[in-house]
């Protein structure tokens, strides 16, 4: 069962001018409720109109089954968050007690968005938090999601309706309100009735739901599957017949939340089961880079299949002092080169840049490097395209180059890069004869702080996941203070893929195993050669 910390209202203290101006007025308009699905699980399954609100909402409360992804990374800073998850037998807060929240937030003039997983009416109570709006005539909307009930089947290779197969659907609640005398489900009509049939929240009561079904004249020999955490990276299915899907059900240890299907459509399963085929699936992957810059690598991953848990132990900050890049900034054409090595570096200078009132004109008499394809698509972004794009991403092929291009010995450098960077690229074009280099720092590499975080301790103990991610050495360095916080005493077991051979040595000197260093030092790079060693015939020799 996944673990689900528990956000008792939470409130982050709004620090823009502009928003706390906007709280203060709440109280002179009215508040509205958006009944939200927030989908099956997968945050990309998460619709267009459901994203606009989160990023504008000024109160979310939010249900167990809803990833924490879109919980922390969709909603404004000033977005006071309240959990209120039910799992099992364990309650955070009663129905009667979520619908008076959700009443007095509007009434208190919020932006109210109640997110539900799947859809807000399937199973959701969304139709009883409704009522109670509509009784006390607070306004409200209702945004459909994408249902579980027909996205996880479909993540486990199970088409609810297939020509030939099936023209019919049942979806069904496998767990009823235990208030009830007896079962409204009519077994008689729906086991011989219905072609394809969805349990819902039903995993504990398969053996009734199979004796019912049977009882009423289906076939034990009925294909049937049973799928857990559908629609995510950690998804587990188990497919056999009515006659023995409790028994292996038991035996793989499946637990809520699962799903039931019953039908000749999972039969399929066998020829269209395309997401637990995926190269990454079942994979858990650290991915160390700041929050900010994330995501490319995760999606990357994510799309492969890789179950990807963002570990940020590093975050990227502004100098303090920036007289000495404005400086360097208004005498610009003293300088022959501008060696960009990272799209931070761009991103930063631009920023200084463009705050002292110039634009990209300003680097015209300045000749440019960039160091590796993804900083050239930065600088491209403001309308600069290189002049040189070395092979290597290392000094010394950095150097090489521009000496075989007769462009070090006289010439005048500026490196604007992180305080925290090795000196040996300023170092070799010195020895290479430059007249001046000017390292600049434009960006400073921090330590992120990791203390909210403390099922990533867990983890990290139990070594529960495959490999971790490292783009640079200060994320080798930094994630190795959060080994060391967390207890972990091993390193040597600790599959690391590193982006190049500098961060690979970092890592190697404290003790890791880098089992993957990119020959293309870019994440697109890190990722084939992710792919390159999980890869069956690889895995088979690794082992060997």
């Amino acid at each position: 069962m996944r673990a689900r910390k528990k956000f008792l209202t939470t409130y982050t203290a709004v620090q823009n001018k502009n928003v706390t101006g906007d709280m203060g007025n709440k109280m002179n308009r009215k508040g509205k409720v958006y009944l939200v699905g927030a989908g099956p699980g997968d945050i990309g399954l998460l619709t267009l109109r459901a994203k606009d609100l989160l990023e504008q909402c000024d109160v979310l409360i939010y249900d167990n089954l809803v990833n924490e992804r879109i919980v922390h990374t969709l909603t404004p800073a000033h977005c006071e968050k309240i959990y209120v998850g039910k799992s099992g037998a364990s309650h955070t807060m009663e129905q009667d007690d979520i619908n008076r929240l959700i009443a007095e937030k509007a009434v208190a003039g919020n932006m109210v968005v109640r997110l539900k997983g799947g859809d807000p009416y399937i199973f959701g109570r969304g139709g009883e938090e409704a009522v109670h709006l509509a009784e006390r005539n607070i306004t409200f909307e209702v945004v459909s999601g994408i249902s579980s009930a027909y996205a996880v089947p479909t993540c486990a290779g199970i088409p609810v309706t297939n020509r030939g197969y099936s023209s019919s659907v049942a979806f069904i609640t496998g767990h009823e309100d235990p208030a009830k005398l007896e079962s409204d489900i009519r077994w008689d009509k729906i086991a011989t009735g219905v072609q394809t049939l969805v349990f819902l929240m039903g995993v504990k009561n398969l053996p009734f739901i199979i004796d019912n079904l049977v009882k009423h004249g289906l076939d034990p020999s009925t294909p049937a599957a049973v799928i857990e955490n559908g629609c995510q990276p950690i998804q587990r299915t188990v497919a056999g017949t009515l006659a023995d899907i409790s028994e292996k059900v038991t035996r793989d240890e499946i637990r809520p939340p699962s799903i039931i299907v019953v039908g000749r459509v999972v039969s399929l399963r066998e020829t269209i089961n395309w997401y637990e085929t995926r190269p990454l699936f079942g994979k858990t992957i650290l991915v160390t880079r700041s929050r900010d810059q994330a995501s490319e690598l995760s999606a990357k991953l994510a799309e492969l299949g890789a179950n990807v848990i963002e570990t940020p132990v590093i975050k990227i900050m502004p100098v303090d002092d920036r007289s000495s890049i404005h400086e360097c900034i208004r005498r610009i054409d003293s300088y022959d080169w501008i060696l960009f090595t990272s799209t931070n570096g761009v991103s930063h200078f631009f920023s200084y840049l463009h705050g002292l009132g110039f634009d990209s004109r300003k680097l015209s008499p300045c000749r440019i490097c960039a160091i590796g394809s993804a900083t050239g698509s930065r600088l491209a972004s403001f309308g600069i395209k290189p002049d040189l794009v070395p092979r290597k991403f290392v000094s010394r092929e950095i150097t090489r180059t521009l000496t075989d291009l007769n462009q070090v010995r006289g010439r005048s450098f500026l490196l604007p890069r992180a305080d925290i960077a090795p000196k040996d690229l300023s170092e070799a074009l010195i020895l290479g004869g430059a007249k001046r280099v000017d390292d600049i720092a434009v960006y400073r590499t921090v330590e992120e702080d990791t203390r909210c975080m403390p099922e990533l301790n867990d983890m990290l103990r139990g070594g529960k996941f495959d490999m971790v991610t490292f783009t640079s050495s200060s994320t080798v360095r930094n994630f190795e203070k959060l080994i060391r916080g967390a207890g972990v005493g091993r390193r040597d077991n600790i599959r690391c893929a590193a982006i190049g051979p500098v961060t690979a040595e970092t890592a190697k000197e404290l003790g890791y195993a880098v089992e993957v260093s990119a020959e293309e030092h870019t994440i697109d790079g890190l990722v084939a050669a992710i792919l390159d060693y999980y890869k069956p015939s690889r895995l088979t020799i690794h082992h060997d």
